[in-house]
C-alpha cells in the first residue's frame, strides 16, 4: 500500500492506515493545506472546481473533498464525472480560484489522487506544490463558523461546454471531418472518456463509431495505461470492422494513443508530432516537448523553419517553457497534446479534433501518414538505486566524459549524438529509488544497444 506526496499532488492506494495510503484523514489533511495555500496567495479566494474520473473510490473521495472545502468557507463548483482537461477548462470558464482533479490517471483502480490546479486551470509550480506540502505538516487551520460555511453548486455534463469550445477552434475543420465519413474505433477503459469521446466525435460529424469499454464504471478491462501491449483488443477490432482509425485514452483523458487502420500502432510519441505538423502548417510558431520525447518533433519544427525547445519532464515544466518561448503547440511523448489556443493542459479531446482535421485534409490512411515522419525508436530502462549511491556524482562524471556532445542538465542529464540522431536521457525518479534511462535511435536494436552501453557505464561508476 502506498501514499506518494509530491509537488504535483497526492496519490495513493485506497484503504489501509492513514499516512501510508490515501485515506479520508490524508484527504482532509491535504485539501486543508491546499485551502490554506489559496488564502495565503489570494485572501479573496472563494471558489474551487472539483471533477473526478470514474474509478470506484471517486465518489467517496469527492464527498470528502467537497465537504472539507465547504467547512473552510469555500464554495465548490462540483462538475462530477469529468475528464482532466474538462476540469481544467471549467476552472477557466467559471473564473474559479483553483481546482481539484480526483484521478490517479493510468494507475490501477485501487489508486486515486488529488491533482491540484491554480486559477488558470494549470498544475501548480514546484514552489507552490512544495509550500502545500509544508502547510500539510505544519499548519493549524481555522474552520468556518456555521453561518460562513461554503456552498456547493452541481454542474453536470460539463464536457458539453468543453466540446463546444473545441468546435470553435479555427483549426478544427468539422465540415471536412464530416465529409471524410470516417469509421472510428475507441477504447475508453470504462472511465470518463466513455461518454466524452463519443460526444466529441458525433459533434465533429463522425457517424460511424465503434465503442469499446465506454461504460464509465471504473472497472478497467485491461491495464489502463495506453501502451501497445495493452491495446491488442482494439487493434484486432479495427481490422475486423475496417475502421479508419482508432483512439485510446487513459482514465482521465489527457493522453491519446492512435492506432492505424491496419491495427498497427501509430505510436504515442507520434500523437504530438502529427498534431504539431498540422498546427505548424497553418500557424507557424515554436514548439516544445520534454527531454524524454522523440526528436521527431524537432525534425518537424525544422521542416517549417521554427524553433524547437525542450523542457524538463512534467506537464508544468512543458507549459512554462511554452509560455517562455511563445510556442503554438507542445506536449509530451506519452500522447499528451497541449494546444494553447484551447488551454494550457494535455487534452486528448483537442488532440482527436486536430488529428481528424489533419487526416481529412491529407486524405491519407493513418499508416501512410505515419510513414511521412522520421521513424525513431525509444528504449526505456531503469536501474535500482541504494541509499549510499551519489547520483549527482555519477551524472558529473558522465558529463565530463561527454562534455563535447550537446547536452542538457535541467532534468538529470541528456546527452545527444547528432551524427547518428541518437540521444540518452538519464534522470532520477520522483517516486522510486531508480535511475530512468531513455534512449532513442533510428532502429530498436541501436536504441537498446545505446541503453546497454550507458547502463554498463553507470554500474561501473556505482
Amino acid at each position: 500500500m502506498t501514499l506518494i506526496k509530491s509537488i504535483s499532488g497526492i496519490r495513493g492506494t485506497i484503504g489501509g492506515f492513514a499516512g501510508e495510503n490515501l485515506t479520508p484523514i490524508d484527504i482532509v489533511k491535504f485539501i486543508t493545506a491546499y485551502s490554506l495555500w489559496q488564502k495565503e496567495t489570494n485572501p479573496k479566494a472563494k471558489t474551487i472546481v472539483v471533477g473526478r474520473d470514474a474509478r470506484p473510490s471517486g465518489k467517496m473521495v469527492e464527498n470528502i473533498v467537497v465537504s472539507v472545502f465547504n467547512s473552510l468557507g469555500f464554495d465548490v463548483i462540483n462538475i462530477g464525472l469529468a475528464t482532466t482537461p474538462t476540469t481544467e477548462f471549467a476552472v477557466i470558464n467559471e473564473k474559479a480560484d483553483g481546482g481539484i482533479i480526483i484521478t490517479a490517471s493510468h494507475n490501477p483502480k485501487n489508486w486515486n489522487a488529488l491533482k491540484l490546479l491554480n486559477n488558470k486551470g494549470e498544475f501548480l509550480s514546484a514552489s507552490e506544490g512544495q509550500r502545500i506540502l509544508e502547510l500539510a505538516e505544519t499548519a493549524n487551520a481555522e474552520f468556518a463558523q456555521v453561518d460562513d460555511l461554503g456552498k456547493t453548486t452541481k454542474l453536470r455534463n460539463y464536457e458539453n461546454l468543453h466540446i463546444d469550445s473545441i468546435l470553435k477552434l479555427k483549426l478544427v475543420n468539422k465540415e471536412l471531418i464530416k465529409a471524410a465519413d470516417f469509421t472510428v474505433a475507441i477504447d475508453c477503459v470504462n472511465s470518463v472518456g466513455g461518454f466524452a469521446i463519443p460526444k466529441l466525435l458525433k459533434s465533429l460529424g463522425v457517424k460511424n463509431i465503434i465503442e469499446l469499454y465506454c461504460t464509465p464504471n471504473g472497472q478497467f478491462p485491461h491495464n489502463p495505461e495506453p501502451l501497445p501491449e495493452h491495446l491488442t483488443e482494439i487493434s484486432n477490432l479495427i481490422k475486423e470492422k475496417n475502421a479508419d482509425v482508432g483512439f485510446v485514452v487513459d482514465p482521465d483523458v489527457d493522453r491519446l494513443a492512435i492506432i492505424c487502420e491496419d491495427g498497427s500502432m501509430f505510436g504515442e510519441e507520434y500523437t504530438l508530432v502529427a498534431v504539431a505538423d498540422y498546427v505548424l502548417s497553418k500557424t507557424p510558431g515554436n514548439t516544445v516537448s520534454n527531454l524524454s520525447s522523440t526528436r521527431a518533433l524537432r525534425d518537424v519544427s525544422e521542416k517549417y523553419g521554427v524553433e524547437y525547445n525542450s523542457a524538463a519532464v512534467g506537464e508544468v515544466n512543458v507549459v512554462a517553457k511554452m509560455k517562455e518561448t511563445n510556442a503554438v503547440i507542445g506536449g509530451e511523448g506519452n500522447g499528451g497534446v497541449i494546444y494553447p489556443e484551447s488551454h494550457y493542459g494535455r487534452d486528448a479531446l483537442v488532440g482527436i479534433a486536430l488529428f481528424l482535421s489533419f487526416l481529412a485534409e491529407k486524405q491519407l490512411k493513418v499508416s501512410e501518414l505515419k510513414k511521412t515522419y522520421p521513424n525513431y525508436f525509444i528504449s526505456k530502462n531503469k536501474i535500482e538505486l541504494t541509499k549510499d549511491i551519489n547520483l549527482n556524482n555519477i551524472f558529473e562524471k558522465l558529463l565530463e566524459k561527454y562534455k563535447n556532445n550537446p547536452h542538457h542538465t535541467i532534468d538529470g542529464l541528456k546527452i545527444e549524438f547528432p551524427e547518428t540522431k541518437e540521444w540518452v536521457h538519464l534522470r532520477s525518479s520522483n517516486t522510486e529509488p531508480i535511475i530512468r534511462i531513455y534512449c532513442e535511435s533510428l532502429n530498436q536494436k541501436n536504441a537498446e544497444a545505446l541503453a546497454k552501453k550507458f547502463i554498463e557505464e553507470i554500474k561501473n561508476l556505482m
